[in-house]
């Protein structure tokens, strides 16, 4: 196991980068994951993690790519989003990439 220190706290990662514990989860833990990725976070961004987190605390499991795109593509892009939009703004995986920086356990992010 891993884990990463932000903000003076250690926390902890499983060998895939994922955080182990979904409440250690704040902005600057997925600053410091995008980090890692070589990735700054924008608007765009936020609104597909926080809108994931959102739907994992309702229904405890994340929102599949077409669910996240439906619902926030809108909000992404003026025109809508695309998966092809979510992969490039996420590029190490879309929906997977985005589910890992907004904190959701590994076993239900393979799903998106």
């Amino acid at each position: 196991m891993h884990s990463i220190q932000v903000d003076g706290r250690d926390i902890p990662l499983n060998d895939d980068g994922y955080l182990v514990n979904f409440e250690d989860w704040d902005r600057s833990v997925a600053e410091t994951l995008a980090g890692i990725d070589h990735l700054t976070l924008t608007r765009c961004h936020w609104v597909a993690i926080d809108y994931m987190r959102d739907f994992y605390r309702q229904f405890e499991i994340p929102p599949s790519s077409r669910v996240l795109l439906k619902a926030v593509g809108d909000q992404i892009y003026e025109n809508g989003c695309s998966k092809r939009d979510l992969d490039r703004i996420f590029p190490k995986g879309g929906c997977k990439h985005a589910c890992r920086l907004a904190g959701l356990p590994e076993a239900y992010c393979h799903a998106c």
